[in-house]
């Protein structure tokens, strides 16, 4: 792989870091800030929703200029604003500084898929993602709980230093490694926002809500399962979640391999599998041998749908690649709100704590019909390997 993919790898560690290692860090927060939990819980809440806005708007109005250039400004606004965050004397200050290094998280993921994609031959463009990737990965494993360490131990202000220290890091690898990519003729937001005239790109969009929803609906009550059902301490959930970690770090690599060989037979066989460990997770997680089994394939096969749930979206958007890439980021995150709230509303009912896993795995099998149905429509291809179609999919004009 070039090596420019792992300067973009270690954006996506930074960017990773900054949106997982505040949630060990809450209690820090909130007392150094004299707010509740539940109003420091809008540091991750702000966040997501930012995502979602520049995952849009952002990488839109970017598209007139250089990806290498806009991928820089993007890291700039990062290291910007997990400065604030570090300097941040009050709360507001502080939510300030999440929203700003919010709003490049989905434009960089965005832009930096197209460029990954750029970066290589046609039949190694879903690996390519996943090696961007993987520095979110790496993230979750090692550098969430690296971070809370440092947070606790040194202060939770030196946590976001060091974040804004891989930032600048990652601003040097993009400038020296990655190549320079002009804006194609014509390029601008309104060529970009005809990409949703596209049924498929609606599809696949809606693939990667339900899809996503369902491992991260899952994912957020693992705690409560974990000590309440599996019998767990409260103090072995953290290395637990190492184990979680572990299975994305390999699910991302070997799904973007696997989706090079045949993109739509990748994407059936993991969803149909993460429905299946959902499912099975749920009814075996009072045993904790299988609880630690469950909790590995579900991070390995949620996550080794993302190199081709964004590698689809890609592939149907035609001249407009940029914005359609940005806009699936976007819905990875909707994904996540969506599952946590449905999961939520579970345990409200009184179903208890397995209940998120039955919820994941029916939203799941949902994002299994949806892009099912979306192979048979106008555009779609169920049994066709990408390897046959990329060159078509570059140059098909927005349907």
């Amino acid at each position: 792989m070039p090596i420019a993919l792992y300067a973009l790898a270690i954006g996506g560690f930074g960017i990773g870091l900054t949106e997982f290692v505040i949630a060990g860090l809450l209690p820090e927060v909130a007392a150094d800030f004299r707010v509740t939990e539940a109003v420091a819980g809008g540091l991750i809440s702000g966040y997501a929703l930012a995502v979602a806005v520049g995952a849009i708007l952002l990488t839109a109005a970017l598209t007139r200029i250089d990806r290498r250039r806009a991928l820089l400004a993007l890291m700039i606004l990062f290291i910007a604003g997990n400065v604030l965050s570090a300097l941040a004397p009050t709360y507001p200050l502080m939510l300030l500084g999440r929203v700003l290094a919010a709003l490049c998280h989905g434009a960089f993921f965005g832009i930096g898929s197209v460029v990954a994609t750029d970066l290589v031959p046609a039949a190694k463009k879903a690996a390519a993602i996943s090696t961007m990737f993987t520095g979110l990965t790496v993230a979750n494993v090692l550098g969430v709980p690296l971070g809370t360490f440092l947070g606790q131990a040194a202060g939770w202000r030196s946590t976001f230093w060091a974040i804004a220290a891989v930032g600048v890091l990652a601003f040097a690898g993009i400038a020296a490694l990655t190549p320079a990519t002009p804006a194609a003729a014509g390029a601008g937001p309104l060529r970009e926002f005809r990409v949703f005239t596209s049924a498929q790109v609606w599809l696949s969009i809606l693939v990667t809500i339900l899809g996503f929803g369902g491992m991260f609906g899952a994912f957020s009550y693992l705690a409560y399962t974990l000590t309440g059902v599996s019998g767990f301490t409260a103090a072995a959930v953290p290395w637990l979640l190492i184990v979680f970690g572990a299975g994305l770090f390999a699910g991302n690599i070997l799904g973007g391999r696997a989706a090079d060989r045949n993109l739509p037979r990748t994407l059936v066989v993991l969803l149909t599998g993460l429905a299946v460990i959902l499912a099975g997770f749920a009814l075996t997680a009072g045993n904790q041998v299988a609880a630690v089994a469950g909790l590995l394939l579900m991070g390995g096969l949620g996550f080794a749908t993302v190199p081709g749930l964004q590698m689809r979206v890609l592939r149907h958007a035609g001249q407009a690649p940029t914005l359609a890439s940005g806009a699936n980021i976007a819905a990875f995150n909707i994904g996540n709100a969506f599952g946590a709230y449905l999961g939520g509303l579970t345990i409200t009912a009184g179903l208890g704590y397995t209940s998120p896993l039955w919820a994941g795995a029916a939203v799941t099998v949902a994002a299994l019909l949806v892009y099912v149905l979306a192979t048979r429509v106008r555009g779609g291809e169920y049994a066709e390997p990408v390897s046959s179609r990329e060159a078509r999919a570059e140059t098909a004009p927005l349907a």
